[in-house]
């Protein structure tokens, strides 16, 4: 991924993250939100999958939920949200603004922004304990 690209793409993170209620960006100043190009080899094989899937994963929680945590354990590794440019690229249909074969819009900036604002609130949802099934009820599947 182009520099340039990164860029661009990290400016519509900060824009997002500023737009969501303040009690979230409150917890995104305790459980760091970080930007990623595609996931590590190692979270792809925790998932199953192959170098070739990158581009389908958008985001992930990592860290213990907030239903299992307990006062008698001992810290281990912080919890995090990452966010992955190419997946959220590839989910929104790229930088390219366009139009389906139904004459649905798809690509473009706008799209971008809205895949990352529901990444970012997907993976929030899993800091709350949330689960895949919650999250599609919700609309942040």
């Amino acid at each position: 991924m182009e520099q340039v690209d990164r860029e661009r793409f990290d400016a519509l993170v900060e824009q997002e993250v500023a737009l969501l209620p303040y009690a979230i960006q409150l917890l995104l100043q305790e459980t760091p939100l970080l930007v990623e190009d595609e996931p590590a080899e190692d979270v792809l094989r925790e998932f199953g999958l192959g170098a070739a899937d990158a581009d389908s994963i958008c985001g992930l929680h990592s860290g213990v939920n907030i239903l299992e945590k307990s006062v008698e354990d001992l810290p281990d590794m912080p919890e995090t949200i990452i966010v992955y440019r190419r997946g959220i690229l590839a989910l929104a249909g790229g930088w390219d603004a366009g139009v389906d074969e139904d004459g649905n819009s798809i690509g473009g900036t706008e799209r971008i922004s809205q895949e990352i604002r529901i990444t970012i609130l997907h993976e929030v949802g899993h800091h709350f304990g949330l689960d895949e099934d919650d999250l599609d009820k919700l609309g942040f599947g």
